[in-house]
């Protein structure tokens, strides 16, 4: 399984983490890690996860990128 961090921009309150929380929880494989305004820790064992994770996010209307 491998770990990745969300850059996610357009998050400004708890609400916004709570929105981006469950859109990733939705994502088959990913095991959402931890939340915080403008970052997402997640788990997937699959290699499309991250971007899966990425569209599940920008569904849930926010801008969202790997970090480097």
């Amino acid at each position: 399984m491998a770990e990745f961090v969300l850059k996610i921009e357009g998050m400004h309150c708890g609400a916004c983490v709570r929105k981006v929380s469950e859109a990733l929880k939705a994502v088959p494989g990913v095991t959402v890690n931890d939340v915080h305004v403008g970052t997402a820790t997640v788990s997937a064992d699959a290699a499309q996860a991250a971007e899966q994770a990425i569209a599940a996010v920008s569904k849930a209307g926010f801008s969202a990128r790997l970090a480097s």
